[in-house]
């Protein structure tokens, strides 16, 4: 495995002067890590719901996990819910966990994760009112990190999605970003390979779907986690050792047949650099983006999970992200 060397984020992305803009002390209950979270633009309002592992920060452990809504006028200052709004522990399931939010002909649709005690599973459900949820398609294991495109295809939905092929990949951990196709929401196929882990150069491990991709007139702007191991990284977080990074990588697909891939960035989008990004957190050196905003203004906000610990937001000019693509 080769090791990819100094990484650093793309002068076109502006980290905001309020992040982290959400952490476990917004959070009016139990909460330590407060990440990965799905973002939208819904009824007028900024609407987020989060991944919270709670416990105790100060003793550095964790009880359990549940989801949480927060909402906002300006999609910086955010208020949160009493109460968390999604949790599907059960006999079965242990937890659900890292959501994505996608508006499609004004209902919201959340993807989410689900560890169970025969696999990872992804998960979709909508919601007219983030209290009642209605489960439309569960995965077979394992498979997670599905996000939505908001608008049907020749009457198809399209999500991508990141299996995770451990033996017929050889172990290890090389997975890709994929993509498959539905009638309904409930039922999907017509898979395939959209782009291989081997195709990014700063990846020398997985890559994978990060947020549900918004349309430009040049195509659909996708962003994708792509991670790098290093085995001599030490100590970067609470565990003993952490040889992992997480980084963004952006791409452009075809605006009317997102199986077509128009470009990928050969750099990172945003690399952990900022002092929340790289230390203090849970899982140091991780930029996780999940929700993707496309203002009338041109300008695009990058949400993103920090260190695994917290929620922070960068932005660009759309027509600077299209050119990183190639476009």
């Amino acid at each position: 495995m080769a090791v990819i060397g100094e990484l650093s984020s793309s002068p076109v992305i502006t980290r905001h002067p309020a992040n982290p803009v959400l952490t476990a002390a917004d959070v009016p209950y139990n909460a330590a890590l407060i990440f990965n979270a799905g973002v939208c633009r819904w009824q007028g309002k900024y609407v987020m719901v989060f991944r919270n592992d709670y416990g105790s920060l100060a003793e550095q452990k964790l009880t359990g996990t549940n989801i949480g809504l927060a909402t906002s006028d300006d999609g910086i200052t955010w208020a949160v819910a009493p109460e968390p709004c999604f949790d599907l522990a059960s006999d079965e399931i242990s937890r659900a966990y890292d959501p994505r939010l996608t508006v499609i002909d004004g209902r919201v649709v959340m993807c989410f994760a689900v560890d169970t005690r025969h696999g990872l599973r992804g998960g979709i459900a909508t919601t007219d009112d983030f209290e009642h949820f209605e489960i439309l398609s569960m995965s077979v294991p394992d498979n997670r990190n599905m996000v939505l495109f908001d608008r049907t295809f020749d009457g198809k939905y399209v999500r991508l999605e990141r299996p995770m092929p451990i033996y017929s990949r050889g172990g290890g951990e090389k997975f890709d970003i994929w993509i498959s196709d539905s009638p309904d929401l409930r039922y999907w196929g017509n898979s395939e390979l959209l782009v291989g882990g081997e195709t990014v150069p700063y990846a020398n491990a997985k890559i994978g779907p990060a947020a549900p991709p918004v349309l430009t007139d040049a195509g659909w702007l996708a962003v994708f986690h792509a991670v790098d191991i290093d085995p001599d990284r030490g100590k970067h977080g609470w565990e003993a050792k952490w040889t992992k990074r997480y980084t963004a990588g952006i791409m452009l697909l075809d605006r009317d047949n997102p199986y077509r891939v128009l470009g990928v960035c050969p750099d990172p989008l945003i690399a952990p650099e900022a002092a929340y990004e790289v230390d203090g957190g849970f899982r140091n050196n991780v930029i996780f983006p999940t929700g993707l905003i496309l203002d009338d203004s041109g300008e695009v906000k990058i949400y993103y999970g920090a260190a695994d610990t917290v929620m922070c937001l960068a932005t660009a000019d759309v027509d600077d992200l299209v050119k990183l693509c190639g476009a």
